[in-house]
């Protein structure tokens, strides 16, 4: 079924991972998506099949400027926005006490996985409110609910996206614009690859479900928080914990 036919969804993190898995369901479900992402070349292998609904755009989401003219590149070429998903995240330096952590590397993590967000989110709402509606979900994680030992950068700046959605809800609640966050455990993307596997041990270990989710799982819950017939929640984490989450 095309449930979002005729809608406009802009994609952070669109070369890999979970964006991908996303940006792909959006389209198979009859939405024109911007696909942002640093790594054009990855995109462009990624999505060559579908150009009339695709618009591809490197971009370094953690330069405001560069942000906002992919927003505009999209609205230039499809005429509107109805759906953000920032996707995109590092988990930077990782099995390290907070004495420890670089403050390079936080600063790094924190631009990478909220000032995009932030920055996305604030060049998207003046096309979602001059058309009275949008949906903006922010991938969080349990991380930013529960805090993991070892990985002070990725939970701080996670939490930081949980706040914002809770703000972002508020403020736009009466405008046909709704703002939450997906807060998953760890499911199979590449950045999970990457980690030690001590640390992957330590985050599965917590999993009453004694999994990781699937990138499926994920993107089936993300196409129902950004779809129209999820008009009533707004300022909300949803849980994609496999039963960790206690709240």
């Amino acid at each position: 079924m095309l449930h979002f036919k005729s809608q406009v969804a802009v994609i952070t993190g669109a070369a890999s991972g979970l964006g991908l898995v996303i940006a792909h369901k959006l389209l198979n479900e009859g939405a024109n998506v911007g696909l942002l992402d640093m790594n054009e070349s990855g995109l462009l292998e990624h999505f060559v099949g579908n150009q009339e609904q695709e618009e591809v755009v490197g971009v370094d989401v953690t330069d405001e400027m560069q942000v906002q003219q992919a927003v505009e590149k999209v609205i230039a070429r499809f005429g509107k926005i109805d759906i953000l998903i920032n996707c995109v995240g590092i988990t930077g330096i990782t099995q390290v006490k907070s004495h420890e952590v670089s403050s390079e590397n936080l600063r790094k993590v924190m631009d990478v996985n909220f000032m995009s967000a932030f920055y996305t989110s604030k060049a998207v709402l003046p096309y979602m409110l001059a058309s009275n509606y949008g949906r903006i979900l922010h991938v969080a994680s349990i991380a930013g609910k529960e805090g993991n030992a070892g990985m002070l950068a990725y939970s701080a700046s996670k939490a930081a996206i949980i706040g914002m959605t809770k703000v972002q809800g508020k403020e736009y609640a009466e405008t046909g614009i709704t703002v939450n966050a997906l807060a998953p455990a760890v499911i199979q993307t590449p950045l999970v690859a990457a980690m030690p596997e001590a640390q992957v041990r330590y985050m599965t270990d917590k999993i009453p479900m004694k999994r990781c989710g699937t990138l499926e799982e994920a993107a089936n819950m993300a196409a129902f928080i950004v779809s129209p017939e999820n008009s009533f929640t707004t300022g909300f984490t949803f849980d994609l914990s496999g039963g960790r989450a206690t709240y």
